[in-house]
C-alpha cells in the first residue's frame, strides 16, 4: 500500500467510517500525472473506489510504472486532452459507471463545464473545504471557494445549506456556522456584512435548516472565543465555528490557502449539489487531502440522495455497519 503520513484522529474516524460501505466507482478525469495516481493508488488499497482512469494512455502507464502499479490494474479510457477527458467522465456518470469524479491534473473551470452541463440538480453546485488544523480543536468547513465567484445573497443561502447537510453526514447534528465579513457588525457599505445578517435572521424563520448561524462576523472571533469576548461580542458561535461560510470565491480561497501553507492545515475537497460527488483538492495537494476527499465522497453516496436534494438519516458515528 502506498503510505501517507499519519492521519489526524478527526481524518481517521472518516477515514474508517468510509471503509464500512463499499468502494465507490469513479471516474478520475485526466489521470496521467504523478501525484493524482498516487493518491488514486492509495484510496484502492484503502478499498474507497475502484477507478477508470481518463486521459493518454501512453503517459498513463508511464506514470503507472513509475509508481510500481501494474499498467493492466484499473480500466484505461485514452482520450487525448482534458476536454474529452471531462466530457467521457460526465459520460460515464450518465451510463450509471460512475458514482463520482476525481478531478486529477485538468483545470477546475474546465472540468466544471460539462458537469454544470448535464450533471445538474434542484441544488446548487458549490464546493467545500475540509480543514483538519493543528491549531484549532474540530474540523473546519470552508465554502464556497471553487466554484460560485461572486454568489448574491440567494446563492450564498444555497452555499450554506450545502455546506450544512454535508457537514450533518459527517457527524455534526446541528453545525456552527460563521457568515464572514470584514467587520462584526452590520456596515451598509460593507454589503458582506448585510448579507451575513439576512442569512443568521433566514435560519432563525427556518429558511436554512438544521444549523445555528452568526453574522457577520469577523475571522478573529469566529474561530477565537478571546477575540469575540474583547470584542464584547455575545455569540455562541464565535469560537466554536464548524463552517465558515466566506463573502466570496477570492476570500474563501485565499483563507482555505493560508490555513494549508501557513497554519499546517489538510485540505479535503468536496464539490456537492451535482448528480454525484466531485473529489476537488488543489493539484498540488498532498495524498492525504486526495484519501480523505475520496472518503468523504464515500459517506455523500451513502447519505445524499440520488437527486443531490435530500440527505438521508444522519448516522451517528459507531452506528453504521
Amino acid at each position: 500500500m502506498n503510505e501517507t503520513a499519519p492521519l489526524s484522529p478527526r481524518f481517521a474516524m472518516i477515514l474508517e467510517r468510509a471503509r464500512h460501505h463499499p468502494p465507490l466507482p469513479v471516474a478520475v478525469v485526466d489521470a496521467q500525472e504523478a501525484h493524482v495516481l498516487a493518491g488514486v493508488l492509495e484510496a484502492s488499497d484503502y478499498g474507497l473506489i475502484e477507478p477508470v482512469l481518463l486521459g493518454p494512455q501512453a503517459q498513463i502507464e508511464a506514470v503507472c510504472r513509475r509508481l510500481g502499479c501494474p499498467v493492466d490494474r484499473f480500466p484505461i479510457l485514452n482520450r487525448a486532452s482534458a476536454t474529452e477527458a471531462a466530457e467521457a467522465g460526465v459520460q460515464l456518470v450518465l451510463e450509471g459507471k460512475a458514482a463520482a469524479l476525481v478531478k486529477g491534473w485538468i483545470h477546475t473551470d474546465e472540468l466544471m463545464r460539462p458537469v454544470l452541463r448535464q450533471l445538474r440538480t434542484a441544488r446548487r453546485v458549490s464546493h467545500v473545504f475540509v480543514a483538519d488544523l493543528p491549531s484549532y480543536h474540530k474540523l473546519l468547513f470552508i465554502t464556497d471557494a471553487a466554484i460560485n465567484i461572486v454568489p448574491d445573497l440567494a446563492t450564498k443561502a444555497a452555499i450554506l445549506q450545502n455546506a450544512i447537510d454535508l457537514v450533518r453526514i459527517l457527524g455534526v447534528d446541528r453545525p456552527k456556522v460563521a457568515a464572514l465579513s470584514a467587520v462584526e457588525l452590520v456596515q451598509p457599505s460593507i454589503p458582506s456584512s448585510l448579507d451575513a445578517a439576512c442569512l443568521s435572521k433566514m435560519a432563525q424563520r427556518g429558511q436554512i435548516t438544521h444549523a445555528e448561524v452568526d453574522g457577520p462576523l469577523a475571522f478573529d472571533n469566529a474561530i477565537s472565543c478571546d477575540a469575540a469576548k474583547i470584542k464584547q461580542i455575545n455569540s455562541t458561535v464565535a469560537g466554536e465555528a464548524d463552517i465558515l461560510l466566506a463573502p466570496d470565491l477570492d476570500a474563501g480561497n485565499i483563507l482555505a490557502k493560508g490555513m494549508e501553507y501557513l497554519a499546517g492545515a489538510t485540505l479535503a475537497g468536496i464539490v456537492i449539489g451535482a448528480r454525484v460527488p466531485l473529489m476537488l483538492t488543489s493539484r498540488s495537494d498532498p495524498p492525504a487531502a486526495r484519501l480523505i476527499s475520496a472518503a468523504i465522497a464515500v459517506l455523500l453516496h451513502q447519505h445524499w440522495d440520488g437527486d443531490g436534494v435530500s440527505v438521508m438519516a444522519i448516522p451517528t458515528p459507531g452506528d453504521e455497519p
